[in-house]
């Protein structure tokens, strides 16, 4: 099976790999000439522009930062809807606004091509050793067709309903990651500031009910001030704003959600919009005026 993978940043770029790796024929293409290098060496064809890119392929695969620049490579700038191969589908792996998947979806079976939207959760560490969860919207006979290919990058491959559903879950995914950090962040800081260690409270917690991947992936980052990023704050800011955008649609209460994106705001303010979603703990710092440690 041949693969147009474009978008090869932090996510892509390992998820492209995996691909390699598992044996399918893969054509890249992306802005930043040092990864079409690192690309090349694993064995992927680099081409020289989106539209070659996509040429005699059987899916397209884009992992871009927002709705816009999934409309533009599709329908507008790049417009490789107009030029990929009516027998190839569209697989956006993307985290967008679940509105803007549908319309897109809408706009490409006009050329009869199909699309699943498929984003995906587990961070840059998932995205290398290629145990990611992708949420999936579709028709079911298209996910089962590439639910394979998809099985290469990620641990957990569920179908959830047709196009945008993949990315009303990866939403709620956001959320629960969101409320979950900054909870961490909230009580770590307080137990400190009542006289136990953060290390302690870690270790004695994390197999009880509060317990999470988040805690075992976050707790050590905060406890080492290490916010290297895995998931940026203003990419958590873009997913939570389709929160926002999504919830007001179907008038859906979203308190705590609005409370950690104000939280996330203010960070950014801060200047650390590019630091990991982990430097939630920073916002609690800065209002303790204390530092958390181990």
């Amino acid at each position: 099976m041949k693969v147009a993978f474009i978008g090869l940043g932090i996510m892509g770029k390992p998820m492209a790999k995996n691909l390699l790796k598992a044996g399918y024929e893969l054509q890249v293409y992306d802005r930043n000439t040092a990864v079409l290098e690192e690309m090349k060496a694993a064995g992927a064809k680099v081409c020289n522009s989106s539209v070659e890119t996509v040429e005699g392929v059987d899916a397209v695969i884009t992992m871009l930062p927002n709705s816009p620049h999934v409309k533009s490579v599709m329908l507008e700038d790049d417009k490789l809807a107009a030029h990929m191969p009516k027998t190839a589908t569209f697989i956006d792996c993307s985290s967008i606004n679940p509105v803007a998947s549908r319309e897109i979806a809408a706009e490409l079976e006009k050329y009869g091509i199909d699309m699943l939207d498929a984003p995906v959760s587990g961070g840059e560490p998932k995205a290398i050793d290629g145990t990611l969860s992708f949420m999936v919207g579709g028709k079911p006979e298209v996910f089962e067709k590439f639910k394979d290919l998809l099985g290469t990058m990620g641990a957990s491959v569920v179908l959830c309903g047709d196009v945008g559903a993949g990315n009303v879950t990866k939403l709620c995914n956001q959320t629960i990651v969101a409320v979950n950090i900054a909870a961490l962040a909230e009580a770590l800081m307080m137990g400190q500031m009542c006289g136990v260690e953060p290390e302690k409270i870690f270790e004695a917690i994390k197999g009880g009910l509060a317990g999470s991947t988040v805690m075992n992936a976050k707790a050590p980052m905060m406890m080492d001030q290490n916010f290297k990023p895995g998931f940026r704050i203003d990419l958590h800011i873009k997913d939570l704003t389709n929160v926002v955008d999504a919830a007001k649609a179907v008038d859906a209460p979203i308190p705590l959600t609005q409370s950690v994106l104000e939280m996330m705001k203010v960070l950014k303010h801060d200047g650390d919009e590019k630091c990991d979603h982990s430097a939630l703990l920073k916002y609690y710092q800065k209002l303790a005026n204390e530092v958390l440690h181990h």
